[in-house]
């Protein structure tokens, strides 16, 4: 962002042009994204998009920041288990905290996926930490004994196998089925099983 909001005023007036910037992303897909459409449809001038983001590509960065904020707030607390909860349980918890997250609007997600190119200094590779801690607690606590450098790599099998499938359904629009859903559980039930045994 060119400009921090600081005041409340401020904030509400960037989050208005955020969720007015997602409209557009999602329904003109990235090359027809345009500031002008975005200030029309959120009732703000284009001076005022402008005073906080310097190009519409920064714009998408802050919405794709915001995404992928919701994408970790959603699977948060999957990587703690409690004494009743059983492996699909918990494996339950991960899958639908995943979908929910992707599930909000898909024509914007699948836009932010395959359209918008990644800015220069995205927070992609910050997210992705945090992304696969929770998917190394989730390993560790399905395997009992924690291995750091194996459950790393697990984590990358574990959140790639899961983010794939996900990002495939959500293209095609199946991201409700419960088939789907059934089939990710058995998927990383089976995973962490068999981590388990050997």
């Amino acid at each position: 962002m060119r400009k921090a909001p600081r005041q409340q005023r401020s904030r509400a007036t960037v989050d208005t042009i955020v969720e007015a910037a997602a409209r557009v992303l999602a329904r003109r897909g990235w090359a027809d994204f345009t500031t002008n459409e975005t200030a029309s449809v959120g009732g703000v001038s284009v001076g005022s998009i402008y005073q906080y983001f310097p190009n519409k590509l920064a714009l998408a960065e802050e919405i794709r920041k915001r995404h992928l904020d919701a994408v970790l707030a959603a699977i948060s607390g999957s990587e703690q288990r409690d004494g009743a909860m059983t492996l699909e349980q918990c494996a339950a918890k991960l899958i639908d905290g995943v979908v929910a997250a992707h599930n909000v609007d898909q024509d914007l997600h699948r836009v932010l996926l395959d359209e918008v190119p990644l800015a220069a200094r995205s927070t992609q590779d910050e997210f992705e930490a945090e992304y696969l801690r929770r998917y190394q607690g989730v390993i560790a606590l399905a395997s009992g004994k924690p291995d750091p450098k194996r459950d790393e790599i697990a984590g990358r099998v574990l959140s790639g196998a899961v983010e794939g499938v996900v990002h495939t359904a959500a293209r095609h629009g199946e991201l409700d089925s419960p088939a789907l859903r059934a089939e990710l559980i058995e998927l990383v039930c089976a995973y962490l099983r068999g981590r388990s045994a050997s």
